[in-house]
């Protein structure tokens, strides 16, 4: 039995900034974009390549946690500072390239599974960027 993680609600206090930003500034694709009357609106965005997608909205029953509080989100990459560049291109406020080196953070890509970019979202909900090794 396959278990597949396929939605994430992001929590955001402005939702046509967040569409805004997950979709002009970080190239997720709208799968849709619906309101619930006045009751809530529902935007579900999928970032390129990816079988997961996320869901930002507003209203009843869209989210309870609070809005910059969802921390540890991670996309992985084939090429980090391509990822990166392209990232800062569109105006993400994203830091450098950084891997992990005896226990702490320090600036330079580095081996396999070992570098990332952080940024994060208008409401402060934290992405990091993953290089994975390249495919063989």
């Amino acid at each position: 039995m396959d278990w597949k993680l396929e939605l994430v609600p992001v929590p955001v206090t402005d939702v046509e900034r967040a569409k805004r930003f997950y979709s002009e500034q970080m190239g997720f694709a709208v799968d849709h974009d619906m309101s619930l009357g006045e009751e809530a609106r529902i935007v579900q965005l999928t970032p390129p390549g990816s079988g997961c997608s996320i869901v930002i909205g507003a209203g009843s029953g869209v989210t309870e946690v609070q809005p910059g509080s969802l921390q540890g989100l991670q996309l992985v990459v084939p090429d980090i500072a391509a990822a990166r560049a392209q990232l800062v291109e569109r105006g993400v406020p994203a830091g450098p390239v950084q891997h992990v080196e005896n226990g702490a953070m320090v600036d330079g890509p580095d081996g396999a599974w070992n570098s990332f970019v952080y940024f994060s979202d208008p409401d402060g909900n934290g992405w990091a960027l993953q290089e994975r090794p390249p495919e063989s």
